[in-house]
């Protein structure tokens, strides 16, 4: 078994950063109600572009489940609740099984392993359905009374399944988006 090294945690580390930059640019989207629902769509396909190159640096397991932690402790350290530390460590964990089964170089694997790590993005919004007067309460006093409404009735209760559907599906849009980029430009400048 080839233990994670050093260099590993730090590519590890920078590539979270650099995947959290380009999440938190998208949620920004999300001070428009239509487009906060819409963010499991746009941040998979947008954040799938830093994580395949990332995928062509981790030649080891953890190194997935590791970023998955990662940045749920960021989500949660900077005002979520506890809620995405757990989707990003178990996607986080499944995603890295996914891409281990492949060696960590199958196409299929990659793909699909992109797809399942993209759903803990839900994470971020399963409190608006499992603890939705609290959450809704609290977003209330930073977005106005209008805001709440609108986001309310975007999201009953079986939103929640096509959410997660949607972000499984943006995720594999992201991956073959991220896939493509590499091959036509970061392989090329030596990056990838």
């Amino acid at each position: 078994m080839n233990n994670l090294n050093t260099k590993d945690l730090i590519t590890t580390g920078i590539f979270t950063a650099i995947y959290f930059v380009v999440l938190f640019a998208c949620g920004m989207l999300g001070f428009i109600p239509i487009l906060f629902i819409l963010l499991p769509f746009i941040a998979p396909i947008v954040t799938g572009i830093p994580f395949m190159l990332f995928l062509t640096k981790v030649k080891k397991f953890g190194m997935v489940t590791i970023m998955g932690l990662l940045l749920g402790l960021i989500m949660f350290l900077t005002g979520h609740t506890f809620i995405p530390i757990i989707t990003g460590l178990v996607f986080g964990l499944i995603a890295d099984l996914i891409f281990k089964a492949g060696n960590y170089q199958n196409f299929k694997n990659s793909v699909l392993g992109y797809a399942v790590f993209s759903i803990s993005v839900v994470g971020y919004m399963i409190p608006m359905w499992v603890m939705r007067d609290s959450y809704f309460e609290y977003i209330r006093s930073s977005m106005g009374t209008e805001y709440v409404n609108t986001v309310m009735a975007l999201t009953p209760d079986w939103m929640l399944f096509v959410v997660i559907l949607v972000s499984f599906i943006a995720g594999i849009i992201g991956a073959l988006l991220g896939k493509s980029l590499l091959e036509k430009h970061f392989k090329r400048a030596g990056i990838a």
